[in-house]
């Protein structure tokens, strides 16, 4: 039995330990950083990146040639066309494939992504995965609920850029079968000036989460650091 209570009494040591950490860890976020990083997601906010005057300065060029009408014309019918369809299909090269009345134009390399979204939104995703860790560590204090749903949003952000990808992705393989059709080249256009506009508000939705998170911890501090069942009801 003493054995036991030896036991217990150093793995209390250790919890009190790592609570203490915590809990320090979770003072020096309200201290220092949730303040200095909403200032610096608001200077990020100034960024020329984030600022440009016309959004045609985002956009990317989709190096997809229209065919030649005539062509065209070719490879929809006729002996031939289906000659050459036999002959590529039988070399597995799976090039310029005829079925039915869509064309499919392979590009002779990698289809890019829009290069200048690309850099911002890598710029983005690591404030957005900062802001959910840090969340994770004051969650330790018993913090309220708020801090769950900036955690949920958090997430969402990175649910956005990868549904983002994922659109861009099947309009590219649209225009790359229906080459000849402008509204998809538009719609890709479109998306990109959209996840533009985007990213400036999850930039800003950031920062305004830390001002919101720093100010409701910093009113509850002292019941986050000696947490009791009746404090839930009393918080903010």
């Amino acid at each position: 039995m003493n054995s036991l209570l030896k036991v217990d009494n150093e793995l209390n040591i250790k919890v009190d330990a790592f609570r203490q950490r915590i809990t320090g860890e979770a003072e020096n976020l309200v201290a220092s950083f949730f303040p200095n990083k909403l200032l610096e997601l608001d200077h990020f906010l100034k960024d020329p990146i984030l600022n440009i005057c016309e959004l045609k300065e985002i956009h990317s060029e989709i190096n997809l040639t229209v065919p030649d009408p005539i062509l065209l014309s070719n490879l929809h019918g006729g002996l031939e066309a289906q000659n050459a369809k036999k002959r590529k299909m039988e070399a597995g090269t799976g090039e310029d494939k005829v079925a039915g009345n869509k064309v499919f134009i392979m590009p002779s390399g990698m289809m890019k992504s829009n290069a200048k979204l690309v850099d911002l939104i890598e710029k983005v995703k690591p404030e957005i995965r900062t802001l959910i860790e840090k969340c994770n560590t004051v969650h330790h204090e018993e913090t309220v609920a708020e801090l769950r749903t900036v955690e949920g949003e958090a997430a969402s952000y990175l649910d956005q850029i990868s549904g983002y990808y994922i659109t861009r992705a099947k309009l590219v393989s649209k225009i790359a079968k229906y080459p000849h059709v402008e509204d998809y080249r538009r719609t890709v256009t479109e998306i990109d000036e959209k996840k533009y506009i985007s990213l400036k508000v999850i930039v800003s939705e950031l920062r305004n989460q830390y001002v919101t998170l720093h100010d409701m911890i910093l009113k509850n501090i002292d019941k986050i650091k000696k947490p009791r069942s009746s404090n839930a009801e009393a918080l903010y």
